[in-house]
């Protein structure tokens, strides 16, 4: 496979993933506020700032907004193209990522998504965004969870899927673990608290909404809300989807298909650097998550799968060639096997041989 096709593949899953899950975060803390009476500026805007200061986008927001108002966090996280992790710029990044390997994905995801691009530009969009927020952010978690459906059942689970499966599963731990660190500001800067008030288990049930998992969470706690069982759930439960230890057991899975290596080795940096975080997932604590601090190992665990996605950048999409003549070249050549493959059959399966002639 070339190194672009796979690279579209991998940004255009986490460009899917991006835009739901900021959908998520935004549609929560807007249905939150409805819990909430009489909040002053002061009060409003140490609710939405958490928000942006959670997808790393702080700087970017104060360069266009003066103060963190619901409508400029809104505007900033759902429409404004000048915020590179907005709604509406990740469906347009998804849509040209896949535009470029049109030939590699199935009709029907490339009708969906074009879909979704086509919606989110269009006045629809803003009508439904001012007559429901709620309806505008459910489509958006609709289309998108449509178009993983739709992935995972028409394209061929080769290594263009694997590929996709690392984006997005890499992009839905970074996702869980700064949507978990929204609320950080409540809790101590190292342990966690005897008790909470109510208001702080509405903003930690909150987060629980925000990743899916307010019913499986009371499925194992029951109702009892604290920042410590949130914590073990969204970050080393095994099999909740949208826990950070199941999406690197995916991401994991995924990287070592890629290569053909078994479990307990690794042939490039990517697969080392997501095998630690692994183990360290699989044998870690709660409690030592909370006597480092939580937003401290939030902020390291984000660090952690940065480097596997800049490893993973330059094992298989940054490849060196002495001119851009040889690159060509080299493409041009791949096409051109897979052309006769194509062609002939695939090599690995051995073509039927020609019947005996008859005779009248």
């Amino acid at each position: 496979m070339l190194s672009r096709v796979a690279n579209c593949l991998y940004w255009m899953s986490r460009y899917i993933e991006r835009a739901e899950n900021i959908a998520r975060l935004v549609d929560t803390n807007l249905q939150l506020l409805l819990d909430f009476r009489k909040l002053d500026e002061q009060r409003l805007a140490e609710h939405w700032l958490p928000v942006v200061q959670a997808t790393g986008d702080e700087d970017e927001f104060f360069k266009l907004h003066p103060i963190a108002t619901a409508e400029a966090v809104t505007e900033f996280m759902v429409f404004q193209m000048e915020n590179s992790n907005s709604i509406m710029q990740s469906i347009c990044q998804a849509r040209e990522n896949a535009r470029m390997v049109r030939d590699q994905i199935t009709g029907e995801l490339w009708e969906e998504l074009n879909r979704l691009y086509l919606f989110i530009r269009s006045q629809d969009a803003r009508r439904l965004w001012d007559q429901s927020p709620s309806e505008f952010f459910e489509k958006i978690k609709a289309s998108s969870l449509h178009i993983v459906g739709i992935t995972f059942a028409t394209l061929i689970h080769n290594e263009g899927w694997q590929f996709n499966q690392v984006g997005k599963f890499l992009e839905r731990a970074d996702k869980t673990s700064r949507i978990l660190d929204v609320r950080h500001q409540t809790l101590p800067e190292r342990g966690s608290p005897k008790s909470i008030n109510q208001t702080e288990a509405l903003e930690w049930s909150a987060i629980l909404r925000s990743c899916s998992a307010w019913d499986a969470y009371k499925s194992i706690y029951g109702a009892e809300i604290h920042p410590k069982l949130v914590a073990e759930f969204l970050l080393l439960n095994e099999d909740l989807p949208r826990s950070v230890r199941f999406c690197v057991t995916e991401l994991n899975t995924a990287l070592r298909r890629i290569s053909g290596v078994q479990e307990g080795r690794f042939v490039n940096e990517a697969e080392k650097l997501a095998g630690r975080l692994l183990a360290e997932l699989q044998f870690g604590t709660v409690d030592e998550i909370f006597d480092r601090g939580l937003h401290n190992y939030l902020d390291e665990l984000q660090l952690q799968l940065n480097s596997i996605g800049d490893a993973l950048f330059e094992s298989y999409f940054f490849l060196s060639f002495a001119t851009f003549d040889e690159e060509v070249f080299v493409q041009q050549e791949e096409q051109q096997q897979q052309q006769a493959r194509r062609l002939i059959g695939s090599p690995d399966r051995p073509r039927a041989r020609p019947g005996p002639l008859k005779t009248a």
